[in-house]
């Protein structure tokens, strides 16, 4: 009589190789959650940056008189406002209450900069990543390219 099967210590075998590959392989992957969640904010810091350059495009980097142009204010809901909703910058690990944008202005050659911060700590949403902030530089030439500096 011929019996097909595994037998105890076969199969004990291979619970045993799968739980070793299970333990490398999950802190490997758990490291790299904050990675992706901080992709969501590079995302939305593009949209912010996208929007400033648009400010700037459209206003000019001084009225009439040479009086230099508001800095954009996010959210302000007046003329400085740069034109971005607070719905679209709410996503899954971040808030619109993590943004902000600082050092915002032009100079004389017409190169747009200014610095946007998102910061985990403001964030109302479930599980955001905890390590430190994200800001991102930005400078735009007179001929409209850009360069970001992470």
């Amino acid at each position: 009589m011929v019996r097909k099967g595994f037998t105890l210590v076969e199969l004990m075998i291979v619970i045993l190789i799968v739980a070793i590959l299970a333990a490398v392989a999950i802190p490997l992957m758990t490291g790299r959650l904050d990675a992706a969640k901080w992709s969501e904010a590079r995302a939305s810091m593009g949209t912010i940056a996208t929007s400033v350059r648009t400010y700037y495009a459209e206003k000019g980097c001084t009225d009439n008189t040479g009086v230099a142009t508001a800095p954009p204010v996010l959210f302000a809901g007046d003329q400085t406002d740069p034109g971005i909703q607070r719905s679209d910058l709410d996503g899954t690990y971040f808030s619109n209450a993590c943004y902000n944008i600082a050092n915002a202005g032009c100079n004389a050659a017409g190169q747009v900069t200014f610095d946007i911060t998102c910061d985990s700590a403001q964030s109302d949403r479930g599980s955001p990543p905890t390590s430190t902030p994200l800001t991102r530089h930005l400078q735009t030439a007179a001929d409209g390219s850009a360069g970001f500096d992470f």
